[in-house]
């Protein structure tokens, strides 16, 4: 019998098992994950940016937990040895009615604490990126860069010397919860008995969430790809550290930007496109239950509805090397087509509700026997220890 079992090995499930055996070194703790290591999915395929706070609703939970996440992070680094690089980022607009868009963000900034910030005119913007094409932008010092894999192979080190448990390659499929406790099954023949169930399950953990409880929980994970291209070398200086574009305020991504990366080279993008399956990395890769489950979700065929010209778009940059470079020109005009080569691929678990709305915010849904993180895009990686600290206190308050 365990006090808590926590589904998946991300960097949220694994900072949640963390903070739990730093409170209670004498938890009885399982975390169950499907694959053979820890960060197979998101955590390993992000672009590995420390995140400020810069884009979030103040007092949103993306924000609080963002901004005490950001420290809670590096002073872990600190202390583990793990490698990272406060290089800073800037945020440009290119176009005239990106502008109030952009003062409006310099504003949210402020308000989240992020005092350092400034607004820059377009020669200190070409101070920072000598290549960099806009008519202005915010100069955020706090970004940085890091190996968000492995930071969480520190978290599980740490959590097995804390007595914590890890079972890799025990998927579950279902959860029968009776007299107060849980019974979890593993594809493979596991039987685990837990007083707490904790899905931190990424992509998959709207599934979970309804194992977990009998009413319909609202809410499916739509799965959008994100792409890269990586500058070849000969044009990594084009670009010193991080250039952003203003993100569209309609939609949940941040536009294809560009990204130095702490074991070197530059990456390029990434768009934002619907995935056929929920761990579909690559154009082709299909799976009917999957994409039926999505198209079948009313809140996706409102989504689609509302957005089809930008999921068009997005789709075209895809399958077309030459409209992706034509992205990228907006912010270093210089880049060329041929400048770029195949990079690698995200899938991003973004939750929308049933009425069709992308859910914006980080969310947290409990049940009798369970705590769901249903929603933890980015910057859940930057807030994973705060995360991870507002679940443990929710769990240990049941206990």
């Amino acid at each position: 019998m365990y006090d808590v079992t926590i589904i998946g090995g991300g960097i949220v499930g694994l900072a949640t098992a963390l903070r739990l055996k730093e409170q209670q070194p004498a938890l009885r703790l399982l975390l169950l994950e499907k694959e053979k290591s820890v960060a197979q999915h998101q955590t390993g395929h992000n672009s590995g940016v420390i995140h400020s706070g810069l884009y979030y609703k103040p007092g949103s939970l993306k924000a609080t937990n963002c901004i005490r996440g950001y420290r809670m992070l590096l002073d872990f680094c600190d202390q583990e040895d793990i490698p990272y690089d406060l290089c800073g980022k800037i945020v440009v607009a290119t176009q005239p009615e990106q502008v109030p868009i952009l003062h409006g963000l310099h504003e949210r900034g402020l308000q989240n604490g992020l005092t350092e910030n400034r607004k820059i005119s377009f020669e200190e913007m070409r101070e920072i990126e000598p290549h960099v094409q806009g008519l202005e932008g915010i100069w955020v010092p706090y970004t940085g860069i890091i190996d968000y894999k492995a930071v969480s192979e520190k978290y599980a080190k740490r959590i097995k010397e804390l007595g914590g448990e890890l079972r890799f390659g025990e998927k579950v499929i279902k959860i029968q919860h009776t007299n107060g406790r849980s019974q979890i099954s593993t594809e493979k023949g596991g039987e685990y008995k837990s007083k707490l169930v904790i899905n931190c399950a990424g992509l998959y953990s709207d599934t979970v969430a309804q194992l977990t409880q009998e009413d319909d929980i609202k809410v499916r994970i739509i799965p959008f790809r994100g792409e890269y291209f990586k500058l070849k070398p000969e044009k990594e200086h084009l670009v010193k550290n991080l250039i952003y574009p203003v993100p569209d305020p309609n939609f949940p991504f941040l536009g294809v930007h560009f990204t130095r990366m702490i074991e070197g080279g530059v990456e390029a993008g990434p768009n934002a496109v619907l995935a056929f399956r929920r761990e579909g990395y690559g154009k082709t890769n299909f799976n009917f239950k999957e994409f039926s489950e999505t198209l079948g979700w009313p809140g996706f065929r409102k989504v689609a509805a509302k957005y089809w010209r930008t999921g068009l778009g997005e789709m075209y940059r895809s399958f077309s090397k030459a409209a992706f470079t034509e992205a990228l020109q907006e912010l270093i005009p210089e880049i060329q087509s041929d400048d770029l080569e195949p990079g690698g691929a995200g899938v991003r678990a973004q939750a929308c509700d049933y009425d069709g709305g992308l859910l914006d915010d980080f969310a947290i849904l409990e049940s009798a026997s369970a705590i769901n993180v249903v929603n933890a895009p980015s910057p859940a990686a930057t807030s994973s220890l705060s995360i991870g600290q507002t679940v443990s206190e929710r769990a240990l308050a049941r206990l």
